[in-house]
């Protein structure tokens, strides 16, 4: 413990303040969590839906429920389309009204009254533009951008179970559980990641769970390594035989006391392994090994831009989406690296 004012300070504490100094790093965590969290709200900010509808002095949410056109005036049974002209005069007009999201488009919903081929470019109706189908780009990449850090978030998280739990029985136990898991290591490693990819994506549906469990296979080996040599280096501490002399059980040591002081180079690595996560997301949505084609996909946007190389609209605002996370997620990574560097 350490005092400030005469008050003590513990290690955490002096590690965030020591985090909060770097304010390039302090920024991009402000600013990554405010975007993240505006992306949450992707279908308040961007749906073709209305958020509010009030037709013949009755109030309804089409956000939230579907409504058949046959209940605005209309002839089918069918979800209403409420950017048929001839719906959208019935809900303005005789004291009615609709509230419409800032941007009136979802990420799949394709704009039919366009008056120039597509890929469109930016315009006041699509403010990024269209993408080759007549799908707004601003809404694929609000939805597309969560996509990606979500499934980051999932990678990073599993990954990093995996790495601690291996490299914590390698580096705890040894022996022939280290020597036989190094090996396993070493040829896991060498296995070709991207082929085995082409494989499954040739023999089963593309899905963000094949994505996440492939992935997941080899994002483990990396952390493990970490990990591994902390253990190894705890597990001669004299805290650790006082407590092996008290008869607590190895699995209560490793998660009670070698783990907390092991967790340095994992959460330092975290923002490193999640922007891994989200450029390797969109390498294999770009190659066309990821996600369906119908889900926002930032690799999916690249992907356009370079078939239709004259619409700048796609590749510029999506490599600016792209590449300013990659360096945020890098900015927070170094922040983190520094505040809980043992050396200061």
């Amino acid at each position: 413990m350490v005092r400030e004012q005469g008050r003590p300070i513990s290690l955490g504490r002096k590690r965030w303040l020591r985090f909060k100094q770097n304010r390039r790093g302090f920024v991009s965590l402000v600013l990554f969590l405010v975007l993240f969290g505006v992306s949450l709200f992707a279908e308040v900010l961007s749906n073709d839906r209305p958020l509010l509808v009030r037709y013949e002095q009755q109030f309804y949410y089409p956000l939230l429920r579907m409504y058949p056109e046959t209940v605005f005036g209309g002839d089918f049974e069918t979800e209403t389309d409420y950017r048929d002209p001839y719906i959208r005069e019935r809900l303005t007009s005789g004291g009615n009204f609709v509230v419409f999201p800032l941007n009136p488009h979802s990420y799949n919903s394709i704009n039919q009254a366009l008056d120039r081929p597509t890929p469109s470019p930016p315009s006041q109706e699509n403010y990024l533009g269209t993408d080759d189908r007549g799908r707004d780009v601003l809404a694929r990449l609000l939805y597309g951008f969560r996509l990606s850090v979500l499934f980051g978030l999932a990678l990073t998280a599993v990954g990093t179970l995996l790495g601690i739990a291996a490299g914590g029985l390698q580096g705890y136990f040894g022996g022939r559980l280290d020597l036989f898991m190094q090996r396993f290591i070493e040829l896991w490693g060498s296995m070709p990641e991207l082929y085995l990819l082409i494989i499954f994506a040739s023999i089963f549906k593309p899905s963000l769970l094949l994505l996440l469990v492939l992935l997941s296979m080899f994002g483990w080996m990396g952390l493990s390594d970490y990990v591994r040599a902390e253990f190894l280096k705890g597990r001669n501490m004299e805290y650790v035989k006082a407590a092996k002399a008290l008869g607590v059980s190895n699995f209560t040591i490793m998660g009670r006391h070698l783990l907390p002081n092991s967790m340095t180079p994992v959460i330092t690595f975290l923002p490193f392994r999640m922007s891994g996560a989200i450029l390797a997301l969109t390498s294999l949505d770009f190659l066309g090994l990821g996600v369906p084609p119908s889900t926002p996909s930032l690799g999916e946007l690249l992907a356009q831009g370079k078939a239709n190389i004259e619409a700048w609209w796609l590749s510029l605002s999506t490599f600016v989406v792209l590449v300013g996370t990659l360096i945020l997620l890098i900015f927070i990574g170094e922040a983190l690296r520094e505040a809980f560097d043992p050396r200061k």
